[in-house]
């Protein structure tokens, strides 16, 4: 299975997130904000990167950004409750600057589950396993 790195400031969101993936087989480890989980993902190759947008320290945009930098190939989901500001999308945003895939929060257990697999798959298959 994968080493996922999940990026959250809300420690009640990574715990149930950690523990959802973990169930399915994955390694998991965690970072409350995108400076504290860039260097967790420069100490700890990862296969994925969950990371939330809204964040203190450094925001989640930012953070795909600095990632996608630091490897291209990197898969990336982007999650968010905050939706919209100031006629910005935050999730059609962090599409753009390169998050393979993206969830509104509230989501299920279920469509996490379904956007790893299928992120992962694509990943599987660049490999060729």
């Amino acid at each position: 299975m994968a080493r996922i790195l999940i990026i959250d400031d809300e420690e009640a969101v990574r715990l149930t997130l950690s523990q959802a993936l973990e169930c399915e087989g994955h390694t998991v480890i965690e970072a409350a904000n995108g400076a504290a989980g860039l260097k967790r993902f420069e100490a700890e190759p990862v296969d994925l990167v969950i990371t939330d947008i809204l964040m203190p320290d450094k925001e989640g945009l930012e953070t795909i950004r600095d990632l996608r930098r630091l490897r291209s190939d990197l898969k990336i989901i982007a999650i968010s409750g905050g939706g919209r500001n100031d006629n910005v999308n935050f999730l059609e945003m962090a599409g753009r600057l390169g998050a393979d895939a993206t969830l509104k929060k509230p989501f299920s257990i279920d469509d996490l589950c379904r956007v790893v697999s299928t992120c992962l798959d694509g990943l599987a298959r660049r490999k060729g396993a």
